[in-house]
């Protein structure tokens, strides 16, 4: 596993903690809750920008078909 894998991998699971955490009391620090599922949602942008579109995966291969 590479450093960038493990980095978004460590992102998500920290900010899903963070935001389990701030929501898990009866009073609740919005601003922890916020910082928790933004740090989730970099970790969820970081790892889908690495997984190729659907139609780009269904124009290789036509393209490989017709050659």
């Amino acid at each position: 596993m590479n450093l960038s894998r493990l980095l978004n991998v460590f992102l998500i699971i920290i900010g899903g903690i963070i935001a389990f955490y701030a929501q898990a009391g009866a009073n609740q620090n919005q601003y922890i809750l916020v910082a928790g599922i933004f740090i989730l949602m970099i970790g969820v942008y970081r790892i889908s920008r690495n997984i190729p579109s659907k139609h780009d995966r269904e124009n290789s291969k036509t393209n490989d078909d017709e050659f």
